[in-house]
């Protein structure tokens, strides 16, 4: 017996849009246009006619027009990775534990441990595996802080795959940061994008770099004057001179702002220029970074400003004469007229002109002394706090490691002035950071074995990494007798997390020790030398994969 099926007729000028209106208003509201057969209620035809148009739209297809095949990706000439490198590439991609199946609280933070390892394959001038450039580029969307990196380890196909994923446009914009330098001998990493303004003319006559400078988004914008200047600092100042009459303020003072890193001479007729604007902000940065060129005439203004207000006495000491006013020419020069809330307008206006003046004039003007000397000669009349903190915003202004030297003094004096007052003038952490990295470390360790830890996260903070002995070992010693004190770990997880990623992956051997439970005091807190066990675990742990890490990327002697 044969079945014949039937379905409502549908007027040939129906389309697909009208039976899926009539769906979606439902058939009380919309008449669909169908017909249904004897017996048929309407909804039941509308689902026969679409199911029957559904087949006849199928049926009906038609292939697409053919794309053109994209071009070939560019060639990569640097060395590839070797084949544990790549392996533990795409584990740190994969965001999987590296440290087998331990508890969660003892297993390493991969995240933190990526971008080590990007710059350590950037050092080695390595180039990204091409199958994993995929996974590189989605680590880099996903976080700012590894584009830099991951776009150079990617290179010219990483932009390449770039330009056909919308999701990856990013790599596109010359938000890039500087390529990190490869150590001597090293091959040169390729740099994913050239920044100069003038490279790469485009359809339209102007520049990949030209284009974004004019079109991109002012994050975008303030990388590539970063990059820009750079790669020709003149070049960059051009870029930026050429839009300036036009930027909005806020816009004005973030640019200016990134010309500090790279800052020359030649910059000064431009910043001269800066010092008329009409914001105060932007005048106040102009101001400071003339400043920090010391053969500048605005140098020179306020060293003569400075001058007539500080003076050595016949009798050895500091004399301070305060200005009494802040005139049009301290105000066009950076000085700020309105103190913050407490302080005296007249000790604010000779700290701004203090720290303006180029150090080297003391020497000059107090015979001859060095800056240790200056600084232990006494201040009359209760001024040394403002001068000596102004001396500190000039020293690691114009990076002087003579004068942060003689200001930090001996880290293991407590943090105070010479009559006891807490010396809230100081702060060690900047003026550390003019400091040669070795005697940078050395300090630090001395101030850890003085006063313990508590204090000491910034000033490990502006340390070169790993740690140079001895600062390795006054971390763990100190760290030893904070577990032995009995309290818990948590206390110090900032120093912690410092000591996973800046310790020397050669102290691992030595920090075994500590991962075991250690006998608990009757003052100790309960369960605490358990959490400490488990923190030395994660950072014996850490270690050692850093330390495999670094093998693995070393390229084979000779």
């Amino acid at each position: 017996m044969t079945t014949h099926t039937t379905t409502p007729a549908v007027p040939s000028d129906a389309s697909w849009d009208d039976l899926v209106a009539a769906a979606l208003l439902g058939t009380g509201r919309r008449t669909p246009p169908v017909t249904p057969l004897p017996g048929q209620d309407t909804a039941a035809a509308l689902l026969d006619a679409a199911a029957l148009s559904t087949v006849r739209r199928r049926a009906g297809l038609r292939p697409a027009a053919a794309r053109p095949v994209p071009t070939p990706a560019p060639p990569d000439p640097r060395p590839a990775l070797p084949s544990a490198a790549r392996a533990r590439l795409a584990m740190l991609l994969a965001d999987r534990s590296a440290a087998g199946r331990g508890s969660p609280r003892s297993a390493p933070d991969l995240a933190e441990l990526l971008p080590q390892w990007l710059t350590l394959a950037n050092h080695h001038g390595y180039r990204a595996p091409d199958a994993l450039l995929p996974a590189l580029l989605d680590a880099a969307r996903a976080r700012t802080d590894l584009r830099p990196e991951a776009l150079t380890l990617g290179g010219p196909r990483a932009l390449w795959l770039a330009r056909l994923n919308a999701e990856w446009k990013f790599a596109l914009r010359g938000g890039v940061g500087r390529a990190t330098m490869p150590p001597e001998g090293a091959v040169p990493a390729v740099p994913p994008a050239d920044p100069s303004p003038a490279a790469g003319p485009d359809t339209d006559g102007r520049s990949d770099g030209r284009r974004l400078w004019e079109e991109g988004l002012f994050a975008e914008r303030v990388s590539l004057l970063s990059a820009a200047r750079h790669h020709d600092p003149a070049a960059g100042l051009a870029l930026l001179s050429g839009t300036w009459a036009t930027e909005r303020a806020e816009d004005r003072l973030m640019f200016l702002d990134s010309l500090r890193d790279d800052l020359c001479p030649s910059d000064e007729p431009f910043l001269e220029q800066a010092l008329s604007d009409r914001s105060r902000n932007v005048r106040a940065t102009a101001a400071e970074l003339l400043s920090a060129l010391p053969a500048s005439a605005l140098a020179a203004r306020m060293a003569e400003r400075a001058r007539g207000c500080v003076s050595l006495t016949a009798t050895g000491r500091i004399a301070v004469e305060a200005p009494a006013a802040c005139d049009s020419g301290m105000q066009r020069d950076g000085i700020v007229p309105k103190p913050p809330s407490g302080r005296g307008e007249r000790s604010w206006w000779l700290g701004q002109l203090v720290e303006a003046t180029p150090l080297d004039r003391w020497t000059e003007w107090f015979g001859g002394l060095g800056a240790a000397e200056i600084v232990a000669l006494p201040v009359v009349d209760s001024w040394q706090a403002d001068l000596h903190a102004a001396w500190c915003r000039a020293a690691v202004r114009q990076r002087s490691a003579e004068w942060s030297r003689a200001l930090l003094g001996a880290p293991a004096l407590p943090p105070s002035s010479g009559d006891a007052a807490p010396a809230v003038w100081r702060d060690p952490a900047k003026l550390l950071s003019a400091l040669p990295p070795g005697e940078r470390a050395g300090w630090v360790a001395e101030f850890i074995a003085s006063h313990g830890l508590s204090d000491a996260f910034r000033l490990l903070g502006v340390c070169a990494v790993p740690w140079a002995e001895p600062l390795g070992r006054a971390v763990v010693d100190a760290l030893d007798i904070a577990r032995d004190a009995g309290s818990y770990p948590w206390s110090f997880s900032g120093v912690m997390g410092l000591a996973e990623r800046c310790l020397d992956p050669g102290q691992a051997d030595r920090l075994e020790v500590l991962t075991a439970i250690p006998d608990e005091g009757e003052d100790a807190a309960p369960g605490a030398g358990g959490y400490w066990s488990e923190a030395f675990q994660r950072l014996v742990g850490t270690l050692r994969l850093r330390e495999a890490i670094r093998a693995e990327l070393t390229p084979p002697m000779g």
